[in-house]
């Protein structure tokens, strides 16, 4: 009768495998909690204290690094081992299901102490995956409960195949890789840099049709950008990398918020009280960039919103979901690609870019509150403009330096950015505006050099400014602000994006 040894912290779907496993005569044999919960569930279980003869010890942290466990699962397929087993009163462990304590999870609290760190921190778990990917010939190792039911598949056909077995041990090996690597980046932040990444997509091309490319994913078995495609064909590499930039800007906002990126660059975002209202405001700051693009929503896109797009293509849509009326509307646009994004609040901690024999690895822009904000001009902000420079503020953090956005309201009504020159960057964003820069605010995500990008956006009809401050030139600036009636305030924090 074959064995299977059961440890999981993730206890998603084990109910349902361990049945399974039961169902095909298996004998299970389960740490603590797991036992408890396939108890509960009315299946048999032997609890791995009674089989080893040791019962836990140091409050769980010995449970399953007893010999007769990893005998059981190190023994080879040969007489002398069997037997060997066999005259220590044990025998073969033929699968192990096992996922670990979430590290990883853990250190990402707010406020985590070492301590609970170094408790989140598994050993039993990786020495059950490691032994059982060592011995794949004969064990087959179970560490995401997305394979769960793969492998009941197999088992019920006969057997799990060698290929399989190698696949999930491969998987395994990656899994404790990885699990390390953040042990160690957390417990020395200025150790060696390892990084694990799991082959996701093999894209058509790159940004270009004669450059291969594909997408790798720091988490197993997740879709791009860890979310699921609802329709359309395969994302590209530059649909992934506008996607990535519009999501960002997207759920850096709380109302409803929609961001159109084209090539990189943002053309428009804007917030309000609803989807629809956002998406029109959001389109009106540069209609034309916006063809081709993709559109990023902080909420459930709705059938409003998607009625108006009207006849504007868009190569792809990401949301946090899709109501049942908008996917009926948006499945008419066959080419139109849908995301469904997971829970806004999973985040990156980190960001790495690749440069010639090298990676750059810095944390996440998380923005700025208004704690260092200072009016220097004469005149103070009126309550609207004061609403409009916060929102433009946010805005610009997601577009290329030298960033540019003016703004009136909650929305965009010109961006330039990505041009060596920030008066050019002015003057674009100046140019896309056009008579909407009137009474409109300008966000700069750099001080300004000299006073002349203020005097020109003055020209256009800005009303009032916000920048970092910090140039040897702050003061003529400000005497180009006063001279014009405008209201400048100063951040205290620059927000480059190269």
């Amino acid at each position: 009768m074959p064995r299977a040894i059961l440890s999981v912290h993730d206890k998603t779907g084990l109910v349902e495998f361990a049945r399974g496993l039961h169902d095909l005569s298996w004998t299970l044999i389960a740490s603590g909690g797991t036992a408890q919960l396939l108890r509960q569930n009315k299946i048999p279980v032997t609890e791995v204290a009674d089989y080893t003869g040791s019962p836990e010890i140091l409050g769980g942290r010995v449970k399953t690094l007893h010999p007769a466990v990893h005998g059981g699962l190190l023994a080879r397929a040969t007489e002398a081992d069997h037997a060997e087993l066999l005259k220590l009163g044990w025998d073969y462990i033929d699968l192990v299901a096992v996922n670990l304590y979430p590290f990883e999870q853990t250190i990402a609290k707010p406020n985590v102490t070492f301590d609970e760190a170094i408790e989140n921190i598994d050993i039993g778990g990786v020495t059950l995956i490691r032994a059982a990917a060592k011995n794949h010939q004969r064990v087959t190792l179970v560490c995401d409960p997305a394979d769960y039911a793969a492998v009941l598949t197999e088992l019920q056909g006969g057997s799990v195949s060698d290929e399989t077995r190698k696949r999930l041990a491969v998987k395994g090996f990656a899994s404790t890789s990885g699990y390390d690597a953040a042990i160690s980046a957390f417990l020395s932040p200025d150790s060696a840099l390892h990084v694990s990444a799991y082959p996701a997509q093999s894209l058509r091309y790159g940004e270009n049709q004669h450059q291969s490319a594909m997408l790798y994913s720091f988490e197993p078995g997740v879709g791009p950008l860890g979310g699921k495609v609802l329709q359309g064909k395969e994302l590209s590499y530059n649909n992934l990398l506008d996607l990535d930039a519009a999501w960002k800007g997207a759920v850096s906002f709380e109302k409803p918020t929609i961001c159109i990126v084209k090539h990189l660059s943002p053309c428009g975002i804007a917030s309000a009280s609803d989807l629809v209202t956002a998406f029109k405001a959001a389109l009106a700051s540069d209609p034309i960039s916006a063809f081709g693009g993709v559109i990023a929503s902080n909420q459930p896109f709705d059938d409003a919103t998607a009625e108006a797009l009207g006849d504007l293509f868009i190569e792809c849509i990401a949301a946090p979901g899709f109501t049942d009326d908008a996917r009926t509307r948006l499945a008419k646009r066959k080419n139109c690609r849908l995301l469904e994004m997971p829970n806004l609040d999973i985040e990156p901690r980190f960001e790495l870019r690749s440069i010639t024999r090298g990676l750059l690895r810095q944390e996440v822009d998380a923005g700025d509150g208004e704690g260092g904000w200072k009016v220097v001009s004469k005149r103070q902000p009126t309550e609207a403009e004061w609403a409009a420079l916060r929102f433009a503020w946010k805005a610009c953090q997601h577009v290329k330096s030298n960033a540019i956005v003016f703004a009136q309201g909650e929305a965009t009504v010109g961006i330039g950015g990505g041009q060596p020159n920030r008066v050019d960057c002015v003057r674009m964003a100046a140019e896309r505006a056009g008579e909407k820069a009137q009474g409109a605010v300008m966000a700069s995500d750099a001080f300004f050099p000299f006073p002349d990008s203020v005097e020109v956006g003055a020209r256009a009809g800005i009303a009032a400014v916000v920048h970092p401050g910090g140039s040897v030139r702050d003061a003529e600036s400000v005497a180009a602000a006063d001279a014009n009636g405008m209201a400048m305030v100063v951040t205290g924090v620059r927000h480059f994006r190269h």
